[in-house]
């Protein structure tokens, strides 16, 4: 069995500066029920957590809603004090309940988000900071302005966005510099094509959340069956590496609360696609986005 190490996914520096692998660690899942409270297995979270840098991965996505707060002390629980890990986390969203999200890009809000993350992650500044989503009820001059101050103040030293067009990535550059983008994106979900090459074009690391979706492709006796049975592996795997093959600035953050599900992601590395068989996913991949 070949070694699991992220490494082999390649490198990417966020903000030109800190170098992580490409294939990073999304720690949603490691939550309850509805993004909501204590996972239902703790143990196996925080193994799963501290397994995370044993597989040569140095770049966890994390967000202040997860839990609320939850992920954010669980990662500090697990990791502190992240040797060579970058964790980068988000704020924009308010959390009364389990599936409840409720967008807050108050300035005040995310100012007080982000001092509440560098407590609970025991950080004295963020690395990477990601504003959630840009809310449409506050002036959005107003939210980037927050986020260019806390730059200015030294809570967080790079920031990105998430769920955003290539216009709105444009705005917010003239006010601060966009070193990250964090958008749905997988095999059949191509919406953000556009969005994906213009990061490639800037140098902006380009993070795809929920990167193993296949929809109808995982279907058995479908190209992307057929390919992982090719290769051994599952096609969860092959849509995976086919996300990293896709672009150098990708940053794909496959989550999970168990340890085998990840040791299966960091696997995926070792699936060496050929230009044909990325071609062939890629075409079937955009015809199932289209049909979607």
């Amino acid at each position: 069995m070949a070694k699991l190490d992220a490494s082999k996914s390649g490198t990417f520096k966020i903000g030109g500066e800190i170098k992580i692998n490409r294939l990073g660690f999304g720690a949603m899942r490691i939550t309850g029920k509805g993004i909501w409270g204590e996972p239902e297995d703790r143990p196996e979270a925080l193994r799963t957590l501290k397994r995370v840098p044993e597989l040569g991965i140095n770049f966890i996505d994390t967000a202040d809603s997860y839990g609320p707060d939850v992920s954010e002390e669980l990662i500090h629980e697990a990791l502190f004090p992240y040797k060579g890990v970058l964790i980068a986390t988000k704020a924009g969203f308010q959390r009364t309940g389990p599936g409840v999200w409720q967008m807050d890009g108050r300035p005040e809000w995310l100012r007080s988000q982000a001092l509440s993350s560098c407590k609970r992650l025991g950080v004295k500044r963020i690395d990477l900071w990601q504003l959630h989503r840009i809310d449409p009820k506050v002036p959005r001059h107003a939210q980037f302005a927050a986020i260019k101050s806390l730059i200015e103040d030294g809570i967080i030293r790079f920031a990105g966005l998430s769920e955003v067009s290539v216009a709105d990535i444009e705005e917010a550059s003239e006010v601060f510099p966009v070193v990250s983008v964090q958008n749905r994106y997988n095999l059949v979900d191509r919406g953000s094509e556009t969005v994906l090459d213009y990061c490639e074009a800037s140098g902006i690391g380009f993070i795809p959340w929920y990167p193993l979706a296949a929809g109808e492709l995982a279907k058995d006796g479908s190209i992307l069956d057929r390919i992982a049975k090719k290769h051994g592996a599952a096609p969860s795997q092959i849509a995976l590496a086919w996300v990293l093959k896709r672009s150098p600035v990708m940053l794909p953050i496959p989550g999970t609360s168990k340890v085998k599900h990840l040791e299966e992601n960091v696997a995926a590395v070792n699936i060496d696609l050929s230009d044909d068989e990325f071609a062939l996913l890629d075409r079937e991949g955009r015809i199932a986005s289209q049909a979607a």
